[in-house]
């Protein structure tokens, strides 16, 4: 399957009415505002918008880390509380700044997120050895994580999250703060991941990763502006988008009126 084409398989993700508030009384702050989606499994969905729409927020409810205040999100069927209590390794998810231990190696923090996850005897070295070669990062498991560029600490991060083998995977803005060949690296990687039937779930805030996806759920301020496929969301902005030119020769003239 190509990362491109949505599948026609079952659901991922599925949010109904998800609301997340914060605080109380005059205080509280809305960070999911009702929102409603279907995600479709075995490929790459962007979860768009810009900074405080509440990306973070529904990935962390995602991830099983936080509940809701109302609503509910299931994935594939199941809340992601029973889904991780049943199957942990079920959801990998990389958090926009992602733990990784900088004092010690690449390879070491490898065995300690996969001690964590459980992951133990000869057949996680075999695990490693695929996530570093599907990495790249097979000639530096002796270099210190903080000494790693940041594409390469983005793709370690990938790399811990995939050691379970998940059926979802959470990417919270992998593509922040790495150069355009890191980006391209990730995307690669990624979208191998789609084509192997994986489900991604990408949150960005640059329309051109959004172009890459799928599908898109574009958030702003805690409410979902628009769910399906990218193109269809551009095409809406034909004929209500215009570039204004001043004519060469008349900048001084126009100011001036």
């Amino acid at each position: 399957m190509s990362a491109t084409q949505a599948s026609s398989g079952e659901t991922a993700v599925q949010l109904n009415g998800l609301g997340m508030t914060f605080g109380k009384g005059r205080t509280a702050v809305t960070a999911l505002d009702d929102i409603s989606a279907t995600i479709p499994s075995g490929c790459i969905t962007g979860l768009v918008g810009p900074d405080a729409a509440g990306k973070t927020t529904l990935m962390r409810i995602l991830a099983g880390l936080m509940l809701p205040s109302h609503g509910e999100a299931r994935i594939f069927g199941q809340s992601p509380q029973k889904l991780v209590s049943e199957s942990a390794n079920s959801i990998g998810y990389m958090p926009q700044r992602f733990g990784l231990y900088e004092d010690i190696s690449v390879m070491g923090n490898l065995r300690l997120h996969a001690s964590l996850r459980g992951l133990e005897g000869t057949a996680r070295e075999e695990i490693f050895d695929r996530l570093l070669q599907f990495t790249s990062l097979a000639p530096f498991t002796n270099r210190l994580a903080g000494r790693l560029s940041g594409g390469m600490k983005q793709k370690l991060g990938i790399a811990c999250a995939l050691l379970g083998s998940p059926r979802l995977l959470l990417l919270d803005e992998p593509g922040v703060g790495v150069d355009p060949q890191s980006r391209r690296e990730l995307w690669r990687m990624v979208q191998e991941l789609s084509r192997d039937g994986m489900s991604v779930i990408w949150a960005t805030a640059y329309l051109d990763e959004a172009e890459r996806c799928a599908q898109v759920v574009v958030l702003d301020k805690g409410s979902v502006l628009y769910s399906g496929a990218p193109g269809d969301f551009t095409s809406r902005a034909s004929g209500r988008v215009f570039l204004l030119k001043t004519p060469a020769g008349t900048h001084k003239r126009e100011l001036a009126r």
